[in-house]
């Protein structure tokens, strides 16, 4: 962990390794979210998991470190600071939900640090369902308690009975926020269309597997769309899974996760 600059991360190193993993989770989760891959991947990689700003143990609202900027340029900037000062020139990235839109941005603005995208639980397109959703998520942002908010949210991404797991993780994670910083948040996920649209369209042709739960209902159907036209691009679907792979199907996550690395670099050297 480190105090001297923005973002809380942890690193864990691997003699016998010089690859680094680095783990990005999303809105309204935090860096412990990964507890059931960091000791799998610690044993191949170096491994670095962070906590995005107003998340876990990187709190603006306390600290006042971050200035009011809330765009996703502002964020990838965040994680490109933690990057600086490890001095990594170079990564795996792995995301989950809204961190996938953060590494496929600094995929786009850094590309020589991007070794390969592993992007699980993907955000590429905001169906009408979801627009509706954060249409009215936007009118009452300010007024009505953001868990109350977020407890509807998690349960309309994660409604079946075998995602509660992972939707209990999410709000036990979200309740650490601050309504301040909820809102901020919220307002930067109401305006992604334009970006993700950039991101459908253009092939960034770095290696990238495309984990997704075979009940994400709202997010599958674009996935499948892009990866038939990305030419780097592949995608693994894990049945009687929801949204949030990591954590309801850690094994087959954790297995096809580290296939894909190390079939990319089989020694990590």
């Amino acid at each position: 962990m480190c105090s001297t600059i923005m973002l809380n991360y942890y690193t864990y190193l691997n003699e016998d390794s010089a690859k680094w993993v680095c783990f990005v989770h999303g809105a309204g989760g935090s860096s412990s979210i990964w507890f059931r891959q960091v000791r799998f991947f610690k044993k191949e990689f170096n491994v670095l998991v962070i906590d995005l700003r107003g998340h876990g143990k990187s709190k603006p609202s306390i600290n006042d470190t971050f200035n009011d900027e809330y765009t996703f340029n502002a964020i990838t900037e965040d994680i490109l600071e933690v990057l600086d000062y490890l001095k990594i020139k170079k990564a795996h990235f792995i995301g989950i939900s809204l961190g996938t839109i953060l590494i496929r941005n600094l995929a786009e603005q850094k590309p020589e640090l991007v070794e390969s995208m592993v992007l699980a639980g993907a955000i590429l397109k905001l169906n009408i369902r979801s627009q509706i959703l954060m249409r009215i998520g936007n009118i009452f942002k300010s007024v009505v308690p953001y868990m109350m908010l977020y407890k509807l949210f998690a349960f309309i991404i994660m409604p079946k009975k075998n995602h509660k797991q992972s939707r209990i993780l999410f709000v036990n994670e979200a309740k650490k926020l601050y309504q301040k910083e909820f809102i901020r948040w919220f307002k930067l996920t109401a305006e992604i269309n334009p970006l993700l649209k950039f991101f459908r369209v253009k092939d960034i042709k770095i290696p990238t597997l495309y984990i997704m739960g075979e009940q994400d209902y709202l997010f599958l159907p674009s996935i499948k769309r892009v990866v038939n036209r990305h030419i780097k691009s592949t995608l693994y679907i894990i049945n009687n899974c929801g949204h949030i792979v990591n954590v309801e199907q850690p094994d087959r996550f954790n297995s096809k996760t580290i296939g894909f690395l190390n079939s990319l670099s089989p020694r990590n050297f």
